[in-house]
């Protein structure tokens, strides 16, 4: 995605700005007063995901988003460094090196594993995590195998990507995908998907994520996480299996649930307003002002 040409009309935009922390540069936006809540998409997503959230968010916080590095507008300077501890490790010294301290952590699908994650990493550990149809299991018997497999061959061969961007480059095709979660979204937040799906670097940084991407380590130390945590699912999520959070709930000392029966995957995009409510009662709760 390139900012002089991708950045003039996107979301929230006005709240952008650019931090080289090595290994990556980051693409970060900033909005709001207050403690400080930190926004993480999921795989292939970047910060228009929270377009709606995140003013809703900054009227009583101070809300930083991000791209993970190579998809949105982060430039990616180490593939190595794409799967789940070593994100979790980097965004939480590109929080340090800002001089930035997180509340809490409102993740999306992969973007919730990374929250969690985050606490092992960050030298003060957040007071509150939300995961918003939370990805926090692997594929279950032979895909489990077979999908970072298939991801990591794909992510080495150079005309993959780009080749996944112009088949998917038709509306048709993005429709289809997004109806594929379970989530219906405006004409403007199919425009958006459009615009990351058709670009060959941000294909290329989301099929590296999955190839490096294992959560066992996690699913370990799930019982661990004092951290009080909140997972709202939607009931029409196709690509996370509502079940899974309250799988991860049971086994979690301070974890609670919010369900979304009309709702899927991209639950937050569909209805900002209504999933933001459940978040603020929950930070409420647990982060004093």
């Amino acid at each position: 995605m390139d900012w002089r040409r991708d950045g003039a009309d996107w979301p929230n935009r006005q709240y952008s700005r650019f931090v080289r922390h090595r290994p990556h540069y980051w693409h970060v936006q900033e909005a709001g007063e207050g403690p400080l809540v930190l926004l993480l998409h999921g795989t292939g997503g970047a910060t228009h995901s929270w377009r709606d959230v995140l003013p809703i968010l900054a009227e009583r916080y101070r809300v930083v988003a991000l791209d993970l590095p190579g998809q949105g507008f982060t430039k990616m300077g180490a593939r190595q460094r794409c799967g789940l501890d070593p994100m979790s490790a980097d965004i939480a010294a590109l929080m340090a090196s800002e001089g930035l301290t997180p509340e809490a952590i409102v993740g999306h699908s992969a973007g919730a594993a990374i929250a969690l994650r985050m606490v092992r990493h960050l030298p003060q550990p957040p007071r509150a995590i939300v995961g918003i149809n939370a990805a926090l299991a692997n594929f279950a018997g032979m895909a489990g195998w077979l999908f970072p497999m298939t991801a990591r061959m794909l992510s080495l061969n150079p005309f993959t990507a780009s080749m996944f961007a112009r088949f998917t480059a038709s509306e048709a095709s993005v429709r289809a995908l997004i109806g594929s979660t379970g989530s219906e979204l405006s004409p403007e937040g199919l425009a958006l998907y459009h615009r990351l799906i058709s670009d060959r670097h941000h294909v290329d940084a989301a099929l590296t994520m999955m190839a490096q991407w294992t959560l066992d380590g996690l699913q370990a130390e799930l019982p661990d996480i004092d951290t009080p945590c909140l997972f709202i699912t939607g009931a029409r999520d196709h690509a996370v299996p509502p079940r899974e959070a309250r799988r991860a709930a049971e086994r979690m000392p301070r974890a609670e649930l919010a369900e979304f029966p009309e709702l899927g995957h991209l639950a937050h995009e569909e209805a900002p307003g209504p999933v933001t409510e459940p978040i603020m009662a929950f930070l409420d709760r647990h982060i004093p002002r």
